[in-house]
Protein backbone atom coordinates (compact mmCIF):
# COMPACT_ATOMS: atom_id res chain seq x y z
CA UNK A 1 0.00 0.00 0.00
CA UNK A 2 3.31 2.29 0.89
CA UNK A 3 4.18 1.82 -3.27
CA UNK A 4 0.60 2.77 -3.70
CA UNK A 5 0.63 5.89 -2.15
CA UNK A 6 4.45 6.77 -3.42
CA UNK A 7 3.25 5.91 -7.16
CA UNK A 8 0.34 8.35 -6.99
CA UNK A 9 2.07 11.31 -5.15
CA UNK A 10 4.85 10.96 -8.14
CA UNK A 11 2.06 11.00 -10.63
CA UNK A 12 1.12 14.29 -9.04
CA UNK A 13 4.50 16.31 -8.72
CA UNK A 14 4.83 15.03 -12.38
CA UNK A 15 1.43 16.79 -13.31
CA UNK A 16 1.96 19.44 -11.19
CA UNK A 17 4.94 20.29 -13.21
CA UNK A 18 3.23 19.72 -16.55
CA UNK A 19 0.90 22.24 -15.52
CA UNK A 20 -2.16 19.35 -14.74
CA UNK A 21 -3.83 21.41 -11.88
CA UNK A 22 -6.51 18.73 -11.76
CA UNK A 23 -4.87 15.36 -12.05
CA UNK A 24 -2.10 17.02 -9.50
CA UNK A 25 -4.99 17.42 -6.98
CA UNK A 26 -6.84 14.34 -7.68
CA UNK A 27 -3.38 12.29 -7.41
CA UNK A 28 -2.50 14.15 -4.41
CA UNK A 29 -6.00 13.25 -2.26
CA UNK A 30 -5.43 9.73 -3.38
CA UNK A 31 -1.61 9.42 -1.99
CA UNK A 32 -2.87 11.18 0.72
CA UNK A 33 -5.50 8.35 1.85
CA UNK A 34 -3.65 5.76 0.68
CA UNK A 35 -0.74 7.33 3.28
CA UNK A 36 -3.34 7.56 6.30
CA UNK A 37 -5.34 4.19 5.70
CA UNK A 38 -1.15 2.70 5.47
CA UNK A 39 -0.82 4.13 9.09
CA UNK A 40 -3.41 3.29 10.42
CA UNK A 41 -2.94 -0.39 9.37
CA UNK A 42 0.39 -0.22 10.43
CA UNK A 43 -0.61 1.10 14.18
CA UNK A 44 -3.15 -1.66 14.64
CA UNK A 45 -0.77 -4.88 13.28
CA UNK A 46 1.56 -3.08 16.13
CA UNK A 47 -0.31 -2.98 18.49
CA UNK A 48 -2.84 -6.32 17.86
CA UNK A 49 0.74 -7.98 16.22
CA UNK A 50 0.97 -11.97 16.38
CA UNK A 51 0.44 -13.48 19.86
CA UNK A 52 2.32 -16.80 20.01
Amino acid sequence: MLRWTVTFLIIAIVAAIFGFGGIAAGAATIAKILFFIFIVLFLLSLIGGRRV
